[in-house]
């Protein structure tokens, strides 16, 4: 999750104007990209981000994404290809988890990532309307599948969601999971000093947000969610559905998301013990892809800086390999 002002300041260094998963010992797939738009019946067109497979080399990176080289606007490669879909936290974009996005390319895999719709770093005027992430999500599946350029290289029996903070609640919500938001008003008077806490003091919920019905997507087989917000509500009877193989990860320092209300809360309440992962030292920011100097310049030193001690770059080379490994094995890439 992340503030307005941060978000606002965000916005200066956002974007301006395929082979078959690779079997052991061949070439690692070229990582491609394009900026597309997918329709949403809904609301306005949702912006996507998509990185893919390719036979052409990268030529050099687009804005806002200054350590991933990429092939921009080249032909797909392959086929059967598994896709993952992305959802970034509050006041974020599609390019958040970029290294990850790239190191799923690298083992076969579409990566489609959206910018929220009303809860991005241009527009927060829908933050608190937590029901209309997963519906989006869900219609950013259907376009990948459906409508996209590489729709017809998709395999649509192996979809994975990857969300980070309210992006990682997204995914649980999104796979089944179905949240009881009547438990932030209590929380908030007896914590709140806690984001969500302040965020809901310094907004205002939209109309019928609070009791609008979630969107639940059969279409996705597999989960990682890193920093999930929210995760007090969870209940036992509001994950019983959400039986898809799950990797959650947590902040071992999280200070915006503090143990044990998210992370830990959705451990507890799951109807089966998840891969779970807890990072020591790590920042809630530290799931972003590392910053390069530019966006050492450019951004909120929030959004950059980690703890005294602590190897972002070292940490996303693990965790990038652990996420990759866990939606190979878990929605069967490579398997026929």
């Amino acid at each position: 999750m992340r503030s307005p002002r941060l978000s606002a300041l965000l916005a200066a260094f956002i974007l301006s104007p395929v082979a078959a998963p690779a079997a052991p010992g061949a070439a690692e797939p070229h990582v491609g990209f394009m900026r597309l738009t997918a329709p949403d019946p809904a609301g306005p067109p949702i912006e996507v981000g998509v990185w893919y497979p390719t036979d052409t080399a990268e030529s050099g990176p687009v804005g806002g994404m200054e350590a991933l080289p990429v092939a921009a606007g080249a032909p797909v490669a392959g086929k059967g290809l598994p896709l993952v879909v992305m959802s970034h936290g509050n006041g974020g974009w599609f390019g958040g988890h970029y290294d990850t996005a790239a190191a799923l390319v690298r083992k076969g895999f579409v990566v489609a990532a959206l910018t929220h719709t009303g809860d991005n770093y241009r527009d927060q005027s829908r933050a608190l309307d937590m029901a209309e992430r997963p519906r989006q999500l869900s219609v950013l599946i259907g376009y990948m599948l459906d409508a996209s350029p590489m729709h017809a290289r998709i395999d649509a029996s192996k979809v994975g969601a990857f969300g980070f903070s309210s992006g990682g609640f997204t995914v649980l919500a999104a796979a089944g999971g179905e949240p009881d938001l009547g438990k932030v008003p209590p929380h908030c008077r007896d914590w709140p000093a806690h984001y969500e806490c302040r965020l809901l003091a310094g907004g205002t919920m939209p109309a019928g947000a609070a009791t609008r019905p979630f969107v639940h997507d059969a279409r996705i087989r597999a989960v990682v969610s890193a920093a999930p917000a929210l995760g007090y509500t969870f209940t036992r009877d509001g994950l019983k559905d959400l039986t898809q193989p799950l990797q959650l990860w947590r902040a071992g320092d999280d200070e915006i998301l503090p143990d044990p209300f998210h992370a830990s809360a959705v451990k507890a309440a799951l109807p089966a013990a998840p891969d779970y992962r807890v990072v020591p030292g790590a920042r809630h920011f530290d799931f972003l892809a590392p910053c390069g100097p530019q966006a050492a310049r450019q951004l909120p030193a929030p959004l950059c800086a980690s703890a005294p001690g602590f190897d972002r770059a070292a940490f996303h080379a693990d965790f990038n390999g652990q996420v990759a490994t866990f939606f190979t094995t878990r929605l069967g890439v490579g398997e026929r």
